[in-house]
């Protein structure tokens, strides 16, 4: 064999040493490491959980710190009740709106500012449970029919998205836009917007 071909040999082998080394550190084990769920995670950049949560403690907060909750308090001297209706996601992305609608619905009642009173699919499931104790439960633990306390406000609202890249960088820009509206006379008597830029940048090596 001349001398040639021996580092030509020499050379693949080397090669081939090097390609199963990265073959083998790619199929390598998942690190994975427990974090608190209050955590600040962002890594693709996309909304997330602490999206979510952040953004809902700050409107709900902002939301029942208006006149319009002291002077209905005034009014009626008791405090209103409240339901969180549809969250519409007109984003780019897919977002979990029903975790959203729990972080909302979980900041307005431990705020003990307002009642908060259950979804329509959860009245449905309260109210079924309400007929079968007329017919098997004993009168003296049966729950009467027709006392539910109806909502007298219903927070709606949307989340948006605006999308700017060029040259590997990304900004989105994320825009929730909430409403508090008098069931019994469809006036809105707050309107909330909260917005949430994300600068991307794109690796030379990718994502």
């Amino acid at each position: 064999m001349g001398m040639r071909q021996l580092r030509l040999r020499r050379m693949v082998e080397i090669l081939l040493i090097v390609g199963t080394t990265l073959v083998l550190s790619a199929c390598g084990g998942v690190r994975v490491s427990r974090v608190a769920t209050d955590t600040t995670t962002d890594l693709s950049g996309r909304w997330n959980d602490t999206d979510s949560r952040l953004v809902a403690q700050e409107m709900v907060g902002e939301a029942l710190s208006r006149p319009w909750l002291e002077r209905i308090v005034a009014q009626r001297g008791k405090n209103p009740t409240v339901i969180v209706g549809t969250v519409v996601n007109r984003s780019h992305e897919h977002i979990s709106v029903q975790t959203f609608i729990k972080d909302l619905e979980r900041e307005l009642t431990n705020s003990g500012r307002v009642i908060f009173v259950a979804s329509k699919s959860e009245r449905e499931e309260v109210r079924e449970e309400r007929r079968e104790q007329q017919e098997f439960s004993s009168e003296e633990t049966a729950k009467g029919l027709g006392k539910e306390i109806g909502a007298d406000y219903m927070l709606k609202g949307t989340i948006n998205t605006i999308l700017d890249e060029a040259k590997g960088t990304k900004a989105i820009l994320y825009q929730v836009d909430l409403e508090m509206i008098d069931i019994e006379n469809n006036t809105k008597v707050w309107f909330g917007q909260k917005k949430i830029k994300k600068i991307i940048e794109r690796s030379r090596f990718g994502f």
